[in-house]
């Protein structure tokens, strides 16, 4: 009887790791911390010597000395700093014994189902904002601050509506480059804008992979190798897209 109530704790442990990994996975933790976070959250309720293996793509996670070895799949990621902070903050509690595994557990779904983003329109007019003001970083002047918010809003609503539909982000990101640079190659033949190169440096701002470049690189120095270099790998396909998407409309114009 008392073997059955163990295996019945070591399935809800992992149950519960498994549901953290996945929420720091899909918000954009580092692949270390998800594994560090993960071993020290099983390892609080006595699980030792446990292993978990993270990709960008798939958690894998068991216990040293069983076979009760369990694969999460990721398909998509973001970025939630929230959600991370919150994760992190529910794995310290564990470890204090503050909070028993039942309530860490509901927390953990009820937080995985909860969306914490901005709303659509905060999201849009920031893009549209930070995007004017990328003009002056790049050296533009402020007759085109307009023409670059335009065109960063234009970046940020063309990718949320071809990925809608395609659902291939090489391609949604590839779209919206030809989108800015087209509306900056237009702008500026038509007189109403002075530098085509500036507003689109800016409009493509929005498309940029800042914090998976980050992500990649911290990875690589912690030594996940596999998922630093996947990481990178996905950075420089965003990249490429945008360089592609611009390129083609240069040559068309």
């Amino acid at each position: 009887m008392s073997e059955s109530i163990t295996i019945i704790d070591e399935n809800k442990v992992i149950d519960l790791v498994l549901i953290a990994g996945r929420i720091l996975l899909e918000s954009g933790a580092e692949t270390y911390r998800v594994e560090d976070t993960m071993n020290r959250m099983a390892a609080s309720y006595g699980l030792e010597d446990t292993y978990s293996f993270v990709t960008s793509t798939a958690i894998i996670f068991s216990l040293n000395n069983r076979t009760n070895t369990r694969l999460i799949r990721i398909r998509e990621r973001t970025t939630d700093l929230e959600k991370i902070a919150l994760t992190n903050s529910l794995s310290r509690k564990i470890s204090n014994n503050e909070i028993t595994i039942d309530e860490a557990k509901n927390e953990l779904i009820e937080l995985h189902r909860s969306s914490l983003q901005y709303s659509f329109y905060t999201q849009f007019f920031a893009a549209m904002i930070a995007c004017g003001f990328f003009l002056f970083m790049f050296g533009g002047v402020a007759h085109d601050f307009i023409f670059a918010a335009i065109a960063g809003a234009l970046a940020f609503l063309t990718f949320g509506f071809v990925q809608k539909f395609i659902q291939i982000k090489f391609f949604s990101e590839f779209i919206s480059a030809a989108v800015v640079i087209t509306f900056g190659a237009i702008c500026t033949k038509l007189g109403l804008a002075l530098n085509q190169d500036t507003i689109t440096i800016a409009g493509v701002m929005p498309l940029v992979p800042g914090i998976l470049i980050t992500n990649a690189i911290r990875d690589l120095l912690a030594g996940e190798l596999l998922a630093g270099m996947s990481r990178g790998v996905e950075a420089a396909l965003t990249a490429f897209a945008i360089g592609a998407g611009v390129a083609i409309v240069l040559l068309i114009f």
